[in-house]
């Protein structure tokens, strides 16, 4: 059975949590859930969105085409979080594309039921900032990130920020698979780099890897090389 909103926890993390139960009543009528395959867009870069997604399960990869047809991944988004928020608010075609790099469950969410609360819901028009100002400043750390950092150090920030947030399988793999290619479109460096610092961090017992899958070995040295030791 379809989840309603007043019912669903997942709106504990978003901004959905600010409104009141008539709103969300309205919001759980016009919503629409999806599925998502892997690999499937939810929107792409350019997009005119006419509403929100929030994640119910899944993961998807917020990301923006370079000048040289590079992607940039800006943010993982996972469950409970809110996609299109800024878009949709400030009126404007997407600056990124969302992809889903796992099966992902969503809830659409209409233009009319986000705009009509901001006008009338003090307490949601804040909730909103908050979140978006959480966003600024991840955008902010990014930059800061790709202009200070080496591309080693990148990588292994990449890959314990992979396990602190998503966690580790039964066999000690990082629990979110992502292709070489994801990994350097996270670290901002050529595919070709991001694949031979891997197998440089294997060679050292930093990681061990299976396929695709890669595991940290040595926390705390991948630790001390993010902190420039």
């Amino acid at each position: 059975m379809e989840s309603r909103c007043e019912n669903c926890i997942i709106r504990q993390f978003n901004s959905l949590r600010a409104m009141s139960k008539e709103e969300l009543k309205h919001v759980s009528d016009s919503k629409v859930t999806k599925t998502v395959k892997k690999g499937e867009a939810l929107f792409e870069e350019g997009d005119k969105l006419n509403g929100v997604y929030c994640v119910r399960n899944g993961i998807s990869k917020l990301s923006k085409l370079s000048a040289n047809g590079k992607d940039q991944i800006v943010k993982l988004a996972t469950k409970g979080e809110v996609l299109g928020q800024r878009s949709v608010i400030a009126e404007e075609s997407t600056n990124l594309s969302a992809i889903a790099v796992q099966d992902m469950e969503v809830c659409f969410i209409p233009k009319e039921s986000i705009t009509n609360t901001l006008q009338k819901n003090p307490n949601f028009t804040l909730e909103v900032l908050r979140h978006m100002a959480h966003d600024l400043k991840e955008a902010d750390d990014v930059i800061v990130n790709i202009s200070q950092k080496t591309v080693k150090q990148r990588i292994a920030e990449a890959f314990l920020y992979l396990k602190n947030n998503f966690g580790e399988d039964e066999q000690g793999f990082l629990a979110l698979t992502l292709s070489r290619e994801d990994i350097s479109n996270v670290v901002g460096t050529a595919t070709e780099s991001a694949i031979r610092i891997i197998s440089e961090f294997k060679k050292k017992g930093l990681i061990h890897t299976s396929g695709k899958k890669i595991g940290i070995k040595d926390e705390r040295k991948l630790m001390e090389m993010v902190d420039g030791f």
